[in-house]
């Protein structure tokens, strides 16, 4: 599907990347949360990428107040987005979203990587979303504490994130460990919540970004984005019933498993 694309600024100033698929729609919307490194070449791929398969997607610059966006790009230095600030974010990218005329903001999907994981989730307890994506994030034991920038237990939220939520992990996360990734399917089932949850064996941390080669597993990456295509075409279709609960989890990795032999990948 042919896309056209643009920068935007949504309210508040926040800069982002509009993708849409070329024509009148109205067409299911995503908005996509950039991992730790900001609004890079690899976020925007992946919106090219949605918008080509049907969806208008936004992809904003959480981390846009930032000082030091060259170094933030380079891994360098963080920026620790807040769960209320991150509300904030979003209400102003759905806003942008809702002054596209392609976008159909009522069939609304938010999906997060790494750093960004949870707030998808965090932004489904307050405000009525179709869907909730989370990519090798949400899981790790730091996600369940109780900070200042995190001042609502995680199990709270999943108990009022009234939407389905897809998840993808690697079984070779230095970050997150297959009994993390279970700790978070079994929140999910405790609150009855909706899920697709998939495993993927020899995936690290960070295996869907083809700009690091050292991390990126084309297989699981490709493996893992249909599954996420398909499960977000299911929702906006209508296919999970509200009155219904749905459970799908999927998971390989190797006999020998050992949390603490994973290492960090680049």
């Amino acid at each position: 599907m042919a896309v056209v694309s643009e920068d935007v600024i949504c309210p508040g100033g926040m800069p982002g990347y509009l993708a849409k698929p070329a024509g009148d729609g109205p067409f299911p919307s995503v908005i996509l949360m950039h991992e730790r490194y900001g609004l890079v070449r690899h976020t925007k791929d992946l919106a090219i990428r949605c918008a080509a398969d049907g969806f208008v997607t936004l992809a904003p610059n959480f981390f846009f107040k930032h000082p030091d966006q060259k170094a933030l790009n380079a891994g360098k230095v963080r920026y620790d987005l807040t769960d209320p600030e991150s509300v904030v974010y979003l209400k102003a990218a759905l806003a942008a979203l809702a002054r596209v005329p392609a976008a159909d903001t009522l069939k609304l999907a938010v999906a997060g990587y790494c750093q960004t994981g949870r707030h998808p989730l965090v932004f489904a307890a307050e405000i009525k979303i179709a869907a909730a994506v989370v990519w090798y994030g949400a899981a790790a034991k730091r996600e369940w504490e109780v900070t200042p920038s995190q001042p609502r237990p995680l199990d709270e939220i999943v108990a009022k994130a009234d939407c389905p939520v897809f998840g993808a992990f690697g079984s070779d996360d230095h970050i997150i460990s297959i009994d993390d990734v279970r700790r978070f399917r079994d929140t999910l089932e405790r609150n009855r919540r909706s899920y697709e949850i998939h495993l993927y064996a020899g995936a690290p941390h960070g295996w869907l970004n083809d700009t690091m080669p050292g991390r990126y597993r084309q297989a699981q990456a490709d493996a893992a984005w249909a599954a996420q295509q398909r499960f977000l075409g299911e929702i906006f279709a209508g296919h999970w019933k509200k009155d219904t609960v749905h459970w799908r989890f999927d998971g390989e990795f190797g006999s020998h498993y050992d949390f603490s032999k994973n290492v960090r990948q680049e």
